[in-house]
């Protein structure tokens, strides 16, 4: 049965990424819901998934156009959506599960859009990302999201050596057959940091694996799991700043005209610290 509410107006003219069920059909959003119901054209990564979608909520085309639009023919069907929306019509897409853009194709329909100067409209919901985020039990105030890393050793070694300065959570997806090599890299190269290994998230065998990157590696050395994979790892452990450091750093903001006010928050961001410590090293800076 489907709660669409058959009253509602049409939406706006433009383009809606709605974000679809990453694995429970019920995470859906009634307002997704709607824009399925009501728009004009459907565009969809997989037509066969979405459907299917369609089918267990009751969504009827109704002659309307489901348009497959993925990285192999966006640049034949972009101009029939364009046009489309030029008309004024409003369009929806959605990618295979989880919200569009995100390690999904969309970005080059979004940037089209708006340089035609169309409107992109947002109906978010479910994503494997934010899913990952607040199961992990890992910090979430700062994180990077990277994808899927490259397949081939070497690639995938020299860009994780990158990320080891980055300075906040990480996340990535994975195929569970590269798992277990990934995290003996990661392990290699981001150091003995806390990571968690989630798979299948929303789903009926949802699991996360919490531990160090090492930990995880040789668990997975010898396992290869099933289904979808993301990666979170915690960010390193900051080394403690020096004194004379965080006295260089004040005194070199106060001589560009900064104020000791102002100089004190900048520095107490820069490394991390409480106000109050920076402030009683402040007043023991000499003046210059």
């Amino acid at each position: 049965m489907t709660l669409l509410n058959e009253n509602r107006q049409s939406p706006d003219a433009g383009l809606y990424f709605v974000a679809t069920p990453i694995g429970t059909a019920s995470d859906i959003t009634l307002r997704a819901l709607d824009l399925l119901q009501n728009v004009d054209i459907l565009a969809a990564e997989d037509t066969r998934n979405t459907r299917r979608l369609l089918d267990i909520h009751g969504v009827k085309l109704e002659g309307r156009p489901l348009i497959p639009y993925h990285d192999h023919n966006g640049a034949q069907q972009r101009p029939r959506l364009l046009a489309a929306l030029a008309e004024g019509k409003t369009v929806a897409y959605v990618s295979d599960a989880g919200t569009p853009l995100l390690a999904d194709p969309g970005y080059s329909l979004a940037r089209a859009v708006i340089d035609a100067g169309l409107s992109v409209f947002a109906a978010p919901g479910a994503s494997a990302l934010l899913a990952a985020l607040s199961v992990a039990g890992l910090p979430t105030d700062r994180f990077y999201f990277a994808g899927f890393l490259p397949p081939k050793t070497k690639a995938r070694r020299d860009l994780l050596a990158s990320y080891g300065a980055i300075p906040g959570t990480l996340v990535f997806y994975e195929s569970p057959k590269r798992l277990g090599k990934t995290l003996a890299d990661m392990a290699d190269n981001l150091g003995s940091r806390s990571a968690a290994v989630c798979r299948e998230l929303t789903k009926k065998f949802e699991e996360t694996r919490r531990g160090s990157l090492s930990d995880l590696a040789e668990i997975y050395a010898t396992l290869t799991p099933k289904g979808e994979i993301v990666i979170v790892v915690g960010p390193g452990e900051k080394p403690a700043a020096d004194e004379d450091e965080i006295l260089n750093a004040l005194a070199t903001s106060i001589a560009t005209g900064t104020s000791k006010r102002d100089a004190i928050a900048e520095v107490a961001a820069t490394f991390d610290l409480p106000r109050k410590q920076v402030y009683q090293l402040a007043l023991t800076l000499k003046p210059r």
